[in-house]
C-alpha cells in the first residue's frame, strides 16, 4: 500500500502516524531575554542587536545565538565576537547560562507531555511528539499545534516553530521552512512542492562536505537528490548515499523514543581554561572539577562506567586522548578521578594545555556492583557522593564544594553531554566521519 512518496522502486507506507517537531526560536537568546524580562528588565534582547557568546577572557569568544536585529548587520552564529562587534559596534553581548537553559528546556518538555505520553527530547531546544491517536482527545493536528505554540508563548514567554509530518524527518523539515513562531506541514503529498525545490544543503544530515560532493555530481536541490539513481549515490557515498536519498524522498521509520527507552552510551564534559595550563597541580584540579560533573550525571542515570577517557587540546590546537579500562564498574567520584589522573600523568607531553575533557563509557546499571577486595570504604564513598548530590540538587552547585577549589582559579564546570543510543544518534555516530 503506497501512501507516501515514490522514487524509483522505493515505496513506503506512512500509515496514519502524526509526528510533531517543536523547535525553540533562537533558544539561548530567547531564554536569556525571557529571564531578564522576568527580573524587571525594560529591554527585550530579541528586539535589539544582541548575541549570546562566551567571553574573550575565557577564550570562548564566539557567537552562540543572535537576535533578528543582529542578523540584519550580518552577524553570524559561530563567528568571533570581535568580528561581530566590528559589524555592529552597539552589539549587546550576553554570556551563556546553561543552567538557565536547562530549566527552560525542562519546562517545555513537561508542557509537551500534557499532549502525548511519547515525547522525545532531540536536543536542548528541540522535541518530537508522537501525536498519533491523540486527535480524539485534543483535536486535529494543525489546530492543536497552533494551540500548543500559543500556550508556550503565553505561559513560558518564548516562541517555537512546530512542524507536522508522518515521520520525524518530514516534521523536522517542515518546522524549518519559515521562522519564527509558525506552524508548517509536510505530508507525503506535499513533499514535491515543499521539500524538493529546496537547496540540497537544507536536507537534514547533509553537511558542507556532503553538499560539495553532491553539487559536484550536479545534484543541487533535494528534488535532484530524490530523483537520482540510488545506485549512483551508494557508489559515491556508500550507505550514507542511500540514507540521504531516503530522506530526500521523505522516508524515515524511526520511532519517537521516550526517555525510558533511551540508553545512555557515554557521559562526558570538557572545558576550555581561561589560561594555559602548564603544571600538574592545576591540571589535576581541572580534572577533578570535570570528574565531579560527569560522575554526578552518571549517578543520576543510575549507571556505572567501565571505561574512562581523558582528552587534551594544546595551545597549538593539537588534540589527543588516552583511555583506561576499570577493574570493576563504578560511579564513585574519587575512583573515576583516580583513573583520570593516572591517564593524564601518563599522556601529558608537558606542552601548554587550553582544553581538558573527561568521558566515561561502557556503561552498566548500578543495581549490582561487584566490589573490590582491596576497597573496604566503598559504602562510605557512595554515601558521601549521594549526600553531596542531594545538597547540590536542592540548593545549587555552589552550595557545597571541595576546599581544594578555594581561590584556585578553576571555574565551576557546567553540565556535560550525553551520547544516547537511539536510531538518529546511531546514524549520526556512524556518519560523523563522512
Amino acid at each position: 500500500i503506497v501512501k507516501g512518496c515514490i522514487s524509483g522502486d522505493y515505496m513506503i507506507d506512512y500509515g496514519n502516524r502524526t509526528i510533531m517537531h517543536i523547535d525553540v526560536n533562537s533558544a539561548f537568546l530567547s531564554w536569556s531575554a525571557v529571564y531578564e524580562l522576568q527580573r524587571g528588565s525594560k529591554v527585550d534582547l530579541r528586539e535589539i542587536p544582541s548575541v549570546i557568546g562566551g567571553s574573550k577572557e575565557d577564550r570562548k569568544g564566539i557567537v552562540l545565538a543572535k537576535s533578528t536585529p543582529a542578523k540584519k548587520y550580518g552577524v553570524q552564529t559561530g563567528e568571533a565576537l570581535w568580528e561581530a562587534k566590528r559589524k555592529c559596534p552597539e552589539l549587546i553581548i550576553v554570556p551563556p547560562n546553561f543552567n538557565l537553559y536547562t530549566k527552560y528546556s525542562n519546562a517545555l518538555y513537561e508542557l509537551l507531555h500534557e499532549y502525548s505520553p511519547k515525547v522525545q527530547r532531540f536536543s536542548i531546544d528541540e522535541c518530537f511528539i508522537d501525536y498519533t491517536g491523540m486527535e480524539k482527545n485534543y483535536g486535529k493536528p494543525v489546530e492543536m499545534a497552533y494551540k500548543i505554540k500559543d500556550r508556550i508563548k503565553n505561559e513560558l514567554g518564548f516562541t517555537v516553530n512546530i512542524g507536522i509530518g508522518r515521520n520525524k524527518l518530514t516534521a523536522k523539515m517542515a518546522g524549518d521552512l519559515k521562522k519564527p513562531d509558525m506552524v508548517h506541514t509536510i505530508y507525503p503529498e506535499e513533499i514535491p512542492q515543499k521539500m524538493w525545490p529546496l537547496d540540497v544543503k537544507k536536507l537534514f544530515m547533509v553537511g558542507r562536505k556532503t553538499e560539495k560532493k553532491l553539487k559536484e555530481m550536479n545534484i543541487l536541490t533535494i528534488g535532484d537528490l530524490a530523483n537520482t539513481d540510488v545506485g549512483i549515490l551508494t557508489n559515491k557515498l556508500k550507505s550514507f548515499g542511500k540514507l540521504i536519498w531516503e530522506y530526500a524522498n521523505g522516508i524515515d521509520n524511526s520511532p519517537v523514543q521516550t526517555q525510558e527507552n533511551i540508553i545512555t552510551k557515554s557521559i562526558g564534559n570538557s572545558t576550555t581554561t581561561k589560561f594555559d595550563v602548564e603544571d600538574y597541580i592545576t591540571a589535576h584540579k581541572v580534572l577533578l572539577a570535570l570528574v565531579e560533573s560527569v560522575a554526578q550525571r552518571l549517578r543520576a542515570t543510575n549507571s556505572c562506567c567501565r571505561l574512562v577517557t581523558v582528552e587534551l587540546k594544546s595551545s597549538e590546537f593539537l588534540s589527543y586522548s588516552h583511555q583506561k579500562k576499570l577493574f570493576t564498574p563504578t560511579n564513585i567520584t574519587c575512583e573515576i578521578y583516580k583513573a583520570a589522573k593516572e591517564l593524564f600523568d601518563e599522556m601529558w607531553k608537558k606542552e601548554k594545555i587550553r582544553q581538558i575533557g573527561v568521558r566515561v563509557s561502557d556503561l552498566c546499571s548500578d543495581e549490582f556492583i561487584q566490589t573490590s577486595i582491596y576497597d573496604n570504604d566503598i559504602d562510605k564513598k557512595q554515601a558521601l557522593d549521594k549526600t553531596i548530590d542531594d545538597i547540590r540538587n536542592r540548593y545549587g552547585k555552589s552550595s557545597v564544594f571541595r576546599a581544594v577549589f578555594v581561590d584556585s582559579g578553576v571555574p565551576e564546570i557546567e553540565s556535560g553531554t550525553e551520547t544516547e543510543d537511539y536510531s538518529t544518534a546511531n546514524q549520526l555516530s556512524q556518519i560523523k566521519s563522512k
